[in-house]
């Protein structure tokens, strides 16, 4: 399984950007993906993560408070893909911003594993 994000670049103060995330391999099933991002010298933080949902219901979301009303997370099951739309970006969201992705792969049963992506930067300029 691999996880393939896309989507970074730079921009200016209140713009923005949206990033790309899809999973390929033997899957069976992708439950929760999530984006988290890590700046210079700062630990790794969750920005937002959505879960599978249903056919009739999308999937669950949540946000990290820094990026609430400014950055929308969404998922397209039928391509294992998950996306973040960011908008008013600031120069605090500069970072380099990891796909996740919670997989059960074919053939290991019941089994789900943690995948990430190569990461992806995001250089927001004041």
């Amino acid at each position: 399984v691999q996880l393939q994000a896309s989507g970074g670049g730079l921009v200016q103060a209140g713009g923005s950007l949206r990033l790309s995330c899809a999973a390929s391999g033997n899957i069976l099933r992708v439950n929760a993906m999530a984006w988290y991002r890590q700046a210079p010298g700062k630990q790794r933080e969750l920005v937002a993560s959505i879960t599978s949902g249903t056919m009739l219901i999308g999937g669950s979301t949540d946000y990290a408070d820094s990026v609430k009303g400014r950055f929308t997370i969404s998922r397209d099951n039928a391509k294992n893909a998950v996306y973040l739309e960011m908008n008013s970006l600031k120069p605090e969201d500069t970072a380099v911003y990891y796909c996740y992705a919670r997989v059960r792969p074919v053939g290991v049963g019941y089994n789900s594993y943690d995948y990430w992506g190569q990461g992806t930067l995001v250089t927001v300029s004041s």
